[in-house]
C-alpha cells in the first residue's frame, strides 16, 4: 500500500513507519471493539448454540467474531478511502 524508503539506519525506518502504523492500529482497534460489541450484544442471542462463543474455548463463535471484525475493518477502510476523494 505505502512504499517506505529503504534505510539501513533502524531509527530512520522507525520514524518513517510510525505515521503509517498509528492510523492502521486505530482502525484495527475500532473494528475489533465494534465487532465484539455487535456480536455479544446484538447477534449472540439470535445465533444457534454452535455459533455462540463459550469462554476459554476454541469454537465456531470465535470464527464468527473474527469474520465480523474483518468485515467491519474492510468497511472502515472503504469509507475512509471514499472520504479522502
Amino acid at each position: 500500500m505505502f512504499a517506505l524508503p529503504e534505510s539501513k539506519d533502524p531509527l530512520v525506518a522507525k520514524k518513517v513507519a510510525r505515521p503509517v502504523m498509528l492510523p492502521r492500529l486505530l482502525k484495527q482497534i475500532a473494528a475489533v471493539l465494534l465487532g465484539s460489541l455487535l456480536y455479544f450484544f446484538v447477534l449472540m442471542p439470535h445465533l444457534p448454540p454452535a455459533a455462540r462463543h463459550q469462554p476459554f474455548r476454541l469454537d465456531w463463535g470465535l470464527l464468527v467474531i473474527a469474520w465480523i471484525c474483518l468485515v467491519l475493518y474492510g468497511l472502515i477502510e472503504l469509507v475512509l478511502r471514499f472520504r479522502k476523494r
